[in-house]
């Protein structure tokens, strides 16, 4: 027998404030130094202290700091820069990488 999985939610994350539900707003900061986006409710902002931030991805290649930080389930994961976000069946989030999306799922109209 075979399956298929049932139609799920998805939005591709490139940067912060992507993701549809993150709900980012740009607050002024110092004089002079423009806006600056809020950190996002869903994908947040990629943060360890014990690394540098410009240290290179081992999946993808870019710095640390060009990354998000998504709270899952099973625990924390890294967001690489074309992850895609899935909306889980009980509302979860969870990264998935873009060649395992593409591989996975295919768009439903």
């Amino acid at each position: 027998m075979k399956y298929r999985k049932r139609p799920i939610e998805a939005s591709q994350w490139k940067k912060n404030g992507d993701h549809p539900k993150d709900a980012c707003e740009y607050i002024p900061v110092e004089e002079g130094a423009g806006l600056a986006l809020t950190e996002g409710k869903v994908v947040r902002y990629y943060r360890d202290p014990s690394l540098n931030g410009q240290l290179e991805c081992p999946h993808c290649g870019r710095k640390s700091h060009d990354h998000g930080w998504i709270d899952t389930l099973e625990g924390g994961h890294t967001v690489c820069p074309g992850d895609w976000i899935i909306t889980g069946i009980k509302g979860e989030y969870y990264p998935c990488k873009h060649s395992i999306f593409m591989l996975t799922y295919e768009r439903v109209t």
